[in-house]
This record gives structure tokens, C-alpha cells and sequence, in this order.
């Protein structure tokens, strides 16, 4: 995994990007595109779409600063946010344990914004725990889980064939499994021989469905801001299964 996330400038542009509102990630007075307003909140909508049941356990691989993790503790009395970066996982136990943490929005050249990452008044940090880990190489006591939570992570592993392979014994019987992927492939991440041979879609249903049933699948848009006149607007790739007693 490539330094690029422990350095400050990526926490700084992940902290923007899970817990910046509307008007620091889009100030005024830019007529932004509304399509860009729409991808706003990507790591609170792709764990919207578990069923809205209270469970036992969940788990969020590549959690980043922690967002989703956050999110899913509000229908899970224990939930695990495992990522490969410290910097990440440091900033996302600084929130859980004090509510607040200070960063910087890259505006132009020299030029910063001091801003404050919090969490809102209905999240339950008692009931979520982080830990630096690799998704490739999960602890073998790792297991049977009611939700797991994947999003923009599998291709950013070497080996991505090593967690599909692995989530049958992640996710129990009727639990419920969330991948979401821009399917950006690239060699600096992820050796060529290791991508899906065809469409990310059809290779997820060809390891998947002996263990998983398909629920729904849809794009889900994002937006991380590098600088105030530059964006990466990328459409992830969502898919909603159903763990099988396959």
C-alpha cells in the first residue's frame, strides 16, 4: 500500500470529504453543478442501504477516517473499522473517543482553511472500535459478522481475490454484504494480472454468487476536493448481497 495514505495532505482531503457539510466542501458563492451537490455524503449513503433492523456486529473494511463506521453504529451494538492507514485510523479514534479533531482545507497554493471535523449528537462512538489492519490478511478469529461494509477498497488491494474469498466467512448466514467500487484499476495499486478479466460487475457475481445472492446493485457518485478549483467526481459501482447457506 503506497505511503500517499499516511501523508497529512490525503487525511486533510479524507476528513473534507467524510465529514465536511455542504458549504465547506462547496462554499458560496460558485454556482456548483447540482451533480456535485448530489455525490455529497458518500460515506453516510452507502450504509443506508442495510436493511434498517438493529444486529449484533458489523464490520467496515477500509473504514478511512470513519464515517461509515459511525453510520452503521447507529443500527449495530458493536461495529469494527479496520483500515490499512494509521493516519486514518488515529484520526478516526480521535473522533470516537473526543468528538472533534482539527484538520485543513487545501484551497489554493499556500493558502488553507482551518476547519473541525465532529460528530453529530445521535452517533454512539461507545459502540465502535478501530483497528489497523490489512483487508487482504484479516486475523483468522475474524468472523460472523450480521453486516460487513467494503466501499472503494477493492481496487486499492494488491490481491482483491484474497477478500472475496475471505467475506464467506466474514458475513453469517443472512447477513447482509455492501461493496461499493469505482473500479478504477490501476498497476501502482493493483498488478494487471489481478484485475476482473472483464467487467468488475460480472466477476463479483462469478465469485460471489455461490455464497451471496444478489439484492440490488446502482452507482453511487462521490466527490473529494483537492483544491477549490479541483474535484475528483467518480461514480462507485454499489452492490447489495445476501449472505446464502451456501
Amino acid at each position: 500500500m503506497s505511503d500517499l495514505y499516511e501523508s497529512r495532505r490525503l487525511l486533510d482531503e479524507y476528513l473534507l470529504f467524510h465529514y465536511g457539510s455542504e458549504h465547506e466542501v462547496l462554499p458560496a458563492p460558485v454556482a456548483w453543478p447540482q451533480a456535485m451537490i448530489d455525490a455529497l455524503g458518500f460515506a453516510e449513503r452507502t450504509p443506508s442501504h442495510f436493511s434498517p433492523a438493529m444486529v449484533e456486529r458489523s464490520l467496515d473494511l477500509g473504514c478511512a477516517v470513519g464515517r461509515s463506521a459511525f453510520a452503521m453504529a447507529e443500527h449495530s451494538e458493536h461495529v469494527i473499522g479496520i483500515d490499512f492507514s494509521r493516519a486514518f485510523i488515529g484520526a478516526a479514534e480521535q473522533l470516537r473517543t473526543s468528538g472533534s479533531i482539527a484538520y485543513e482545507r487545501h484551497d489554493e497554493g499556500h493558502l488553507r482553511t482551518a476547519l473541525v471535523a465532529k460528530l453529530t449528537a445521535h452517533v454512539a462512538p461507545h459502540r465502535i472500535s478501530f483497528m489497523v489492519g490489512d483487508a487482504m490478511h484479516l486475523p483468522p478469529g475474524l468472523a460472523d459478522f450480521d453486516r460487513v461494509h467494503a466501499a472503494n477498497l477493492l481496487c486499492r488491494l494488491t490481491d482483491p481475490l484474497k477478500l472475496i474469498n475471505r467475506l464467506p466467512s466474514l458475513v453469517r448466514e443472512g447477513g447482509e454484504l455492501i461493496l461499493a467500487t469505482p473500479c478504477t484499476w490501476l498497476e501502482e495499486y493493483t498488478p494487471r494480472e489481478s484485475w476482473p478479466a472483464g467487467s468488475t460487475f460480472d466477476w463479483l457475481v462469478h465469485h460471489l454468487s455461490p455464497h451471496f445472492a444478489l439484492i440490488k446493485s446502482q452507482d453511487e457518485p462521490f466527490l473529494i476536493r483537492e483544491t477549490s478549483r479541483k474535484f475528483q467526481w467518480t461514480r462507485s459501482l454499489l452492490t447489495y448481497w445476501r449472505r446464502t447457506s451456501a
